[in-house]
């Protein structure tokens, strides 16, 4: 089991959790003091009030909360956000309003959710030509339906 570090940050109240035995992401909490109100369209940059520090080989992957995203359109701006393990400033959570209608996050309310996993990086070799495949170029719905 991989150790997380976590420095807590002033205007931190709530650790990230997992919720049940079983989960794969830890919720992440809205370390803010007054309630943001999200247009339709509008993104922000929400604070969770944590440092942290990962052990080599690994990154912290900051993923939508699927409640809010199907409920409400409540959803990261990158889709996936990606914690280095060298980075040591506060994480934070870019979040933006994809419904019709306002959202209000409120202090402490869980916006997204962190999963610890390994990565390696890859040594880049140059060829003049790859292996081929039944496959091949095919993509963007090659496989589905015809």
């Amino acid at each position: 089991m991989t150790v997380l570090k976590i420095e807590k940050l002033a205007h931190n109240k709530v650790l990230p959790e997992y919720k049940t035995e079983g989960a794969a992401g830890m919720d992440l909490y809205a370390a803010i003091e007054e309630p943001i109100t999200l247009k339709p369209l509008e993104r922000t940059l929400i604070p969770t009030g944590l440092k942290i520090e990962l052990e080599h080989g690994y990154e912290a992957q900051i993923r939508p909360r699927s409640g809010l995203s199907i409920k409400h359109g409540i959803t990261l701006i990158n889709c996936v956000g990606t914690v280095d393990e060298d980075y040591r400033g506060e994480v934070c959570v870019g979040v933006v309003n994809l419904s019709n209608d306002e959202y209000t996050i409120e202090p402490q309310e869980r916006v997204a959710q962190m999963v610890i996993a390994r990565v390696e990086q890859a040594k880049l070799e140059v060829v003049t030509e790859l292996t081929t495949t039944a496959r091949g170029a095919g993509g963007f719905g090659s496989t589905g339906k015809q």
